[in-house]
């Protein structure tokens, strides 16, 4: 396989999930988005590992699955207390400055 093949289908994956992000109003949506970005991420540094014969973009590779795990877990918890506080993931309904009881101790 042609190393051009691996990057083009990276960018690819990329775009798709920049549009994703930019265009989508639903959490859940925007975090799928951001893992589509991920991996593109991962893909262009396994082909360019296979290319330069290094196996550092393989140890790269796997802290991005690592990172990707973490930022699922982080992000659905985010969400799901978002759902509890507003009724709502749309990202357009939020409100531009948190609310001013929130843990002020007041």
């Amino acid at each position: 396989m042609h190393p051009l093949i691996g990057f083009l289908i990276a960018v690819g994956l990329f775009a798709i999930g920049l549009y994703g992000v930019l265009t989508r109003r639903n959490a859940v949506l925007q975090l799928a988005a951001a893992e589509l970005m991920l991996g593109g991420v991962h893909l262009v540094l396994v082909t360019a590992d296979l290319v330069h014969n290094a196996y550092t973009g393989q140890s790269f590779a796997l802290f991005i699955v690592v990172i990707a795990a973490a930022e699922v877990g982080v992000g659905l918890a985010l969400i799901l207390n978002l759902w509890r506080e507003r009724a709502t993931i749309d990202t357009d309904d939020l409100p531009e400055e948190p609310p001013h009881d929130a843990g002020s101790g007041r």
